[in-house]
């Protein structure tokens, strides 16, 4: 073992794996490990979560690492990964004879084994136990280590007994691993596995390279079609929330002529037999790339390692914001860029609670895991609804900062939704006609009122008398009602649960209604056409499409010859910074992230022939430059009309408070406004908002600190100046060409 153990690991890394930085987070989460002291790692999907357990497992060359994952499929995933990596990995599981178990029983007491992946029912039993103590076992890895809590969205009742390896195994180390855990269910982690002292590390639920879109439910078919069309030819995963919507999507597009399969539970009149064949021959298909469209209610996915899909569309609201985490976040784990759409009707949070409601009165649940099925159900609602970044509310959601003013991937800041130009004033009449009829009615008797609809009911109760009555006469019912909604998802509104749901004002409420707070309500069906985010065209920059389809191509043979998923032979990624790099050297090749020792032996004369040939073909460039890390960072504010409307007082040099009190709108859109401005139109300075010297400090910072995130120039200058101040400076910083080259400083807006 060596003196530094970290070091070690690192190179190990580099020379299994291919990789040569570790992200954010797994130096720390493999430190605790080395040190044998117990963690919780809560890390989004395609973090590098497995990495952190793999690579000290592969370290302990006389140990092996138990890993405890809760599906097959999951496991097999990962030991056909370890093994095109150059790691001995095994697994043990019911698909293996007695004659396979008997050979891995071999291998594991003769110490040539770093992994052993097995089910949470099979790690319990005592059996099993035994001969885990037999070959000296002294770490644990638990993944989808939500699944233990009650509170978190996938409680699996046999993840409870994994409390009992603490008695039995009392010397070892336990690391829990999940991709979603809000704090209550972190806690009720570490209470239930009873981690001793455990190294708490929580990533960035962020994932930026995710575009994020939400659209009313209208005509779905057409709108999975618009879907479709965006992503020909790349692999995807459309959700639905029944078993009913699964078999009719799945019917209409296989009609359509796409390449589409379905998983669903088997229906009361299909055998057991025929659903689970059917389910796993979806799953393989779809696994090894010869089906790249599966239309499924949310239990698929789970087990699926695949790192290349391209996107996942939700043809309804998802039961809670940690679901949807979870399932949008099948997307884009290659890190490159993918879309993730959400259709969504008012029925939709409806529909959820009943169902709680349902569970509840069977027995099912108690009171409070209803309430909390509710509230849940709220919270989607509410990321549905609302006219916030969409990556702002589900970072915020795990109770995250996010610095941004634009994430530059999703519908919002995009600029594809169109904002109510009187939102503020349209809220105002709402929350007013809440208030006239007494707080005692729900919102479609508000919309009635304010739509001037003399309903028998409302002569009845005199509401066509009060001063609210037909404010909104040139609005549709449904854009009244979606503005309702609106509301309630920005928490300005409030809606009661137990009964019939009536409206109810809060204190937020009150602020708006006297002007001291800003309402922001998109106007429903007008939405514009999806666009391109920085990112997607960022990371295909310098990438030569017949280089990168020879070697998808190439990828595919070598796969289905071995029987094994495209994904473990080389990523999208790798082949995408080969296709832009060309290299014709190993030594060239190796240096690519993903490009490991093991790989590059069995597989790298091939790559360089395949990229030697298109490159005489066609006349290209080889051994180029590598390009910057593609999406991380984030983009440049977008030129909405509302930013542009602020433009002409920029030009007269106005400050930030005069610009807001002339538009009306609060100093941080302004700001807003302003980095649009300066991003559009270049200005030669910007000493009207900034203060030159403070501009220096910040310049100062950018180049040691980059310009990809606000917080670390923010540290830099002890905290001493705002954030809007190093907003709009590095925003300008990254409009000029001279300063490009600056260490970290990107020719876009950076990681803000």
């Amino acid at each position: 073992m060596s003196a530094d153990p970290l070091a070690e690991v690192r190179a190990l890394i580099a020379r299994h794996w291919g990789f040569h930085t570790l992200r954010p987070l797994q130096e720390q989460a493999i430190r605790a490990d080395l040190d044998r002291r117990d963690s919780l790692v809560v890390m989004p999907t395609g973090g590098g979560k497995s990495l952190c357990y793999q690579a000290p497992a592969a370290y302990r060359t006389t140990e092996t690492t138990v890993v405890i994952s809760p599906l097959i499929s999951l496991m097999k995933d990962q030991v056909d990964s370890l093994s095109a990596a150059g790691v001995s990995a095994l697994r043990v599981d019911s698909t293996l004879t007695d004659a396979d178990k008997r050979d891995a029983a071999h291998e594991l007491r003769a110490g040539r084994v770093r992994l052993l992946f097995v089910s949470p029912e099979r790690i319990v039993t005592e059996r099993f136990q035994d001969f885990l103590r037999e070959i000296g076992v002294r770490t644990f890895a638990i993944d989808e280590a939500h699944c233990i809590s009650h509170w978190g969205h996938d409680f699996r009742p046999e993840y409870r007994q994994l409390a009992a390896l603490r008695d039995r195994f009392p010397e070892a180390t336990f690391h829990a691993f999940t991709a979603t855990a809000t704090q209550p269910v972190q806690q009720d982690i570490i209470e239930q596995l009873h981690l001793r002292d455990p190294a708490v590390l929580v990533g960035n639920f962020d994932r930026p390279n995710l575009v994020y879109r939400v659209l009313q439910r209208q005509k779905a078919l057409d709108q999975i079609l618009d879907t479709l069309e965006r992503h020909r030819g790349q692999a995807g995963i459309i959700y639905c929330p029944s078993r009913k919507d699964v078999d009719k999507f799945t019917a209409r597009l296989c009609d359509l002529g796409f390449n589409a399969m379905r998983y669903r539970a088997a229906h009361p009149d299909e055998s057991s037999d025929f659903n689970a064949r059917e389910r796993k021959a979806t799953h393989d298909a779809f696994r090894a790339g010869d089906c790249d469209l599966v239309v499924a209610t949310v239990a698929f996915g789970m087990g699926i390692d695949r790192s290349d899909i391209r996107f996942v569309l939700h043809t309804g609201m998802p039961k809670s914001v940690e679901h949807y985490q979870q399932e949008a976040g099948r997307a884009g784990r290659d890190g490159l860029e993918a879309e993730c759409l959400l259709l969504h009707s008012g029925g939709d949070v409806v529909m959820w609670k009943n169902m709680a409601k349902e569970a509840f009165e069977q027995g099912r649940i108690d009171r409070d895991l209803q309430a909390h099925a509710e509230r849940q159900a709220e919270e989607i609602n509410a990321y549905c609804k609302g006219g916030r970044c969409r990556h702002r509310t589900l970072v915020e959601h795990f109770a995250q900062k996010f610095e941004p003013a634009n994430c530059g991937a999703c519908d919002i800041c995009l600029g594809e939704v169109e904002f109510e130009a009187d939102s503020t004033v349209v809220a105002q009449k709402i929350l007013s006609c809440v208030a006239r009829v007494g707080e005692r009615f729900g919102a479609g008797h508000v919309a009635d009122v304010l739509r001037g609809q003399t309903t028998e009911r409302i002569e009845k109760l005199g509401h066509d008398q009060l001063s609210t009555f037909g404010l909104l006469t040139d609005h549709r019912d449904r854009q009244v009602r979606d503005w309702i909604g609106q509301l309630i998802g920005a928490g300005l509104l409030d809606q009661t649960t137990d009964g019939y749901p009536v409206l109810k004002l809060n204190e937020d409420s009150w602020q708006v209604l006297r002007g001291r707070r800003e309402a922001r309500l998109t106007r429903s069906g007008a939405a514009t056409a999806s666009r391109k985010s920085r990112a997607e065209e960022v990371s295909w920059e310098g990438v030569d499409q017949r280089v990168f389809d020879a070697l998808r191509a190439w990828r595919r043979e070598v796969a289905a010859r071995k029987g094994l998923p495209p994904y473990t032979i080389f990523h999208d990624g790798t082949l995408r910074d080969v296709s832009r790099i060309r290299p014709t050297t190993l030594e060239r090749l190796h240096q690519i992230s993903g490009v490991g020792e093991a790989r590059l032996t069995e597989y790298g004369r091939d790559v360089l022939q395949i990229v030697a040939r298109l490159c005489t073909e066609h006349g290209l460039t080889t051994d180029n430059e590598p390009a910057p890390a593609p999406v991380q960072g984030r983009v440049a504010p977008r030129h909405t009309a509302a930013a542009e409307a602020a433009y002409p007082h920029f030009r007269q040099g106005k400050s930030i408070a005069e610009v807001a009190q002339l538009l009306d709108r609060a100093s941080s859109t302004v700001v807003e406004y302003l980095c649009a401005y300066i991003h559009q139109e270049r200005p030669d300075a910007i000493d009207a908002w900034v203060d030159p010297a403070i501009q220096e400090r910040i310049t100062a910072a950018a180049r040691v600190h980059g310009s990809q995130r606000l917080k670390p120039v923010f540290l830099a200058l002890n905290q001493e100046v705002p954030y809007d101040a190093i907003r709009v400076t590095l925003t300008y910083l990254n409009t000029r060409t001279d300063l490009t080259q600056a260490p970290g400083v990107s020719d876009g807006v950076g990681g803000w």
